[in-house]
């Protein structure tokens, strides 16, 4: 059996509601989850059960309010599990810039810069400052792009001009160009017609295959039968 990427145990997640007197809304208990390399887990659940903020907790967007959650990290003396729920700053950023992509519902991008910068900035640093190896960083997202149906006119605008379509299929060239090992998706199909839906499915079935563990969230049944090995209902974590 591989080493797990991602290990959940016990999580609870509640929000004080500060400006309605300190209200208290419990939204997960007991959350436990495990995923493998190769794995894609498919939360299930109805509209509001916390599916988000499950994947928000993994990426630290939000702390968890009591428990374990446990992300394996490449870090300067191998590979080795980071608690989350306790790490400082620095170690959740490294986290986020090596370990985990994360595909939201939303594209967040910098006004007035071109989508080429914003799929390909990370991968492009990484290559620091290399000819070559920018060079094959940009050949990288430029081929994302025109899998994506991202024409080659539209690469130097600022994605915030684009259609909403347009947009989310950018904001998964960015969650995708670079080969991490956590992959957490929410709702990445939203908004798109049969055939980028195809393609992104297509996207996620390779990053499965070359071994990314994917924790996402398929309302459309149809991807969700397709991408997923196996579906976990968070109904139990409430």
């Amino acid at each position: 059996m591989t080493v797990p990427v991602l290990c959940m145990e016990g999580v609870d997640k509640t929000f004080r509601l500060h400006q309605r007197g300190g209200i208290e809304l419990p939204v997960l208990r007991g959350a436990c989850l495990v995923v493998h390399p190769g794995e894609c887990v498919a939360l299930d659940g109805p509209s509001g059960a916390g599916k988000s903020t499950l994947l928000k907790l993994i990426c630290a967007n939000y702390r968890a309010t009591r428990g374990s959650i446990r992300v394996r990290c490449e870090g300067e003396a191998g590979a080795a599990m980071l608690e989350v729920t306790t790490a400082a700053p620095r170690q959740l950023l490294s986290m986020r810039r090596t370990t985990i992509s994360y595909v939201s519902q939303f594209l967040r991008a910098i006004p007035r810069v071109s989508t080429l910068d914003v799929v390909g900035e990370a991968l492009v640093d990484c290559a620091d400052g290399d000819d070559q190896a920018v060079r094959a960083a940009q050949a990288t997202v430029q081929h994302l792009l025109l899998r994506l149906r991202i024409p080659a006119r539209l690469w130097q605008l600022p994605p915030a001009t684009f259609s909403g379509g347009e947009q989310q299929r950018v904001n998964i060239a960015r969650g995708l160009v670079e080969a991490k090992p956590l992959l957490l998706l929410d709702e990445p199909t939203a908004s798109l017609d049969a055939d980028n839906r195809a393609t992104v499915m297509q996207l996620i079935v390779e990053a499965r295959e070359r071994g990314a563990a994917i924790v996402g969230i398929f309302h459309d049944a149809r991807v969700r039968d397709v991408v997923a090995t196996r579906v976990v209902d968070i109904a139990g974590f409430r």
